[in-house]
């Protein structure tokens, strides 16, 4: 898939092709089977992530994994398209186009590499280098028959400090009216929630029309790291993160269309109310998650977090405060470490 880089990416001025490292999910695909022994269950990964342009004729994208201790593991293409500079391809590989020969049963820490080589040109280059860890629990399946089925997952615990705020296109007037998205990870699944935005202490955003509300505010879940079997309750959260994308409709960054208020009124630009903003969110009824950041007066609110870490978006990065138990319980410290794959975020602290 080829789409075109918005306004403000960082990566849109580099000449050569960059990974967004927001974008790199790997999870694990759980088989069936080891080494065609069915009461037994193995594991090969699977990954998806988007390279920012350009991507030259002849240029292959590729993947390579190791296990400690046994070296080189597995390396498999990804599906790969020639874009030209401003624009990104998003791509994903492995799963069920591994063999099943390959599946392993190993736990622990994985090492990983995102490659493109070019063989007209003679060319192998390293995109991004990672590592993850690997766990597994038991499947809901009960009996003698059973006892070695188990399920593999990677854990992303350090996703759930780590937000974003940035904005996206209008659907109309595009980077001249922009809509305010916050981004962030939960534990659990990715339903009923309520978002609300605050500036000075009052919510933001909100508009009604005859004594309804229009243009609500609402989220959905836009990447999804769960495993492919059921597991046992025993797991928190049976091993379910996802992030979650809130569009705040009716606000924007500012209005530069030069268009007239419609019969609702005025939308909320941020530009026009610089200053500290408090985002709330409540799920499934309850207060679960709140993220600050401060907008200057152009409507701008980038922190340099995402730019100094090289993220290759146009997203600002913001900690998250996570409040009360409904992502069970998580590793606190993990995003000191094993963020973005390894590759820890510098200048940035995460809320207690």
């Amino acid at each position: 898939m080829s789409l075109l880089l918005t306004a403000g990416d960082t990566a849109a001025n580099d000449d050569q092709p960059t990974i967004a490292k927001d974008s790199v999910q790997v999870t694990a695909f759980t088989l069936n089977v080891y080494k065609k022994d069915y009461d037994n269950w193995s594991w090969i990964p699977k990954m998806e992530f988007r390279v920012n342009g350009p991507i030259a004729s002849g240029n292959q994208l590729y993947a390579e994994f190791s296990i400690p201790g046994t070296g080189p593991w597995v390396k498999f293409d990804c599906q790969t398209g020639e874009i030209e500079k401003g624009r990104w391809w998003k791509t994903e590989c492995g799963g069920r186009d591994i063999p099943e020969d390959k599946g392993s049963t190993y736990t622990g820490s994985v090492t990983f590499n995102i490659k493109m080589r070019n063989e007209l040109a003679g060319t192998d280059a390293t995109l991004f280098t990672g590592k993850m860890k690997v766990a597994k629990a038991h499947s809901n399946e009960s009996g003698p028959k059973f006892v070695n089925h188990y399920v593999y997952y990677v854990d992303h615990d350090w996703n759930l400090p780590i937000g974003y705020v940035y904005y996206v296109p209008d659907e109309l007037k595009g980077m001249e009216r922009p809509t305010l998205d916050v981004s962030f990870w939960i534990r659990g699944d990715a339903v009923n929630f309520q978002p609300h935005l605050f500036y000075q202490g009052k919510e933001v955003g909100k508009m009604f029309y005859q004594g309804e509300e229009i243009g609500k505010a609402g989220c959905e879940s836009d990447i999804e790291n769960g495993t492919t079997h059921y597991v046992d309750d025993s797991l928190p959260q049976k091993a379910r993160w996802a992030r979650v994308v809130c569009r705040m409709t009716n606000v924007r960054g500012w209005d530069k269309t030069g268009e007239e208020p419609g019969m609702f009124g005025p939308l909320y630009t941020l530009a026009g109310h610089p200053g500290e903003y408090e985002f709330k969110l409540l799920w499934n009824n309850h207060l679960a998650r709140s993220i600050k950041f401060t907008v200057a007066p152009d409507g701008k609110f980038d922190n340099g977090i995402a730019t100094a870490n090289q993220l290759g978006s146009n997203r600002t990065i913001v900690p998250v405060q996570i409040i009360g138990d409904q992502d069970g319980q998580w590793n606190r410290a993990a995003w000191k470490t094993d963020a973005f794959y390894g590759n820890p975020l510098t200048g940035f602290t995460a809320l207690p």
